[in-house]
């Protein structure tokens, strides 16, 4: 087992695409050694190599399922068997849904659910004792959605509803011993999480019906996280839109269910005229 506790070592599931590999790309710069986690190899251990080699930095690809509790297992194990320490848990892995819920395998909901609350559970669980030695940090991108319920993805919603109550919970629990606990709420993000979101059956819609060129890039977003982690800030609710509706929705919630009913119901509209033209 290899110690090097003069440099910090991060662990980023998710990080072959979007937000996990601009945050990847972020703490890299910052001189932490990592271990990426992703389920898909080739651009994993190609971001792995390119980082280690422009940084001068350590980096451990590995391939993980964060649905599957044993790759969960298998990840932090390699972790902390190649770096002897493990200082932040970034759970990032996640994925979205776009369908109504009338029309829904119940399957596409227990599969957000698997990998968005239960990957961070598994992750989270493995890698506390290495945390709770090191006092270091555990990150959760959650998602606007964990505050604010929103129509045709009710599976999304739930996950993080769901994951932000436990991180809630954990964070409380481990007061005593010093680890921090920050949960990131990303707005609309350009990435490719809405290209590779669920419909009704499970596959992959294929398209977003949303501007991306109006929404945060992921580079902006790893950036914000990276400064609220290194500030030991237990809450980051990215964009003016976000911190709107997290409030409205706690003043008046009858009006926000109409607002966003509005909103949703001309972005389930677009759709249709896609899947129609298409």
């Amino acid at each position: 087992m290899k110690t090097l506790a003069s440099v910090p070592v991060a662990v980023i599931t998710g990080a072959s695409s979007g937000i996990g590999e601009a945050l990847a790309r972020r703490y890299a710069a910052a001189g932490w050694h990592l271990v990426l986690a992703a389920r898909r190899r080739e651009p994993l251990e190609r971001l792995s190599s390119e980082l280690a080699q422009q940084y001068s930095i350590r980096t451990l690809p590995v391939v993980t399922d964060v649905a599957r509790e044993g790759d969960c297992r298998h990840l932090i194990r390699q972790a902390s068997g190649e770096f002897g320490q493990i200082d932040l848990l970034i759970n990032n892995a996640g994925i979205s849904m776009r369908a109504p819920f009338a029309q829904v395998d119940v399957q596409v909901l227990g599969r957000l659910m698997q990998v968005n609350f239960w990957g961070a559970v598994y992750c989270t669980h493995e890698a506390l004792p290495w945390l709770i030695r090191s006092r270091g940090s555990i990150v959760g991108v959650s998602s606007i959605a964990g505050f604010r319920g929103l129509p045709y993805r009710t599976g999304y919603s739930a996950s993080k509803f769901a994951l932000q109550g436990f991180l809630e919970s954990l964070r409380t629990e481990l007061l005593p011993t010093g680890v921090h606990v920050l949960i990131a709420c990303p707005g609309f993000t350009q990435s490719n999480i809405r290209q590779v979101a669920l419909s009704a059956d499970g596959s992959p819609q294929g398209e977003s019906p949303r501007d991306e060129s109006r929404m945060m890039t992921a580079e902006a977003v790893a950036q914000r996280i990276y400064r609220a982690q290194q500030q030991g800030k237990r809450y980051l609710v990215l964009t003016a839109e976000g911190i709107l509706t997290r409030w409205l929705n706690w003043l008046a919630p009858a009006w926000m269910d109409r607002q966003v009913w509005r909103n949703f119901e001309r972005e389930q509209q677009q759709v249709f005229v896609q899947e129609v033209s298409g």
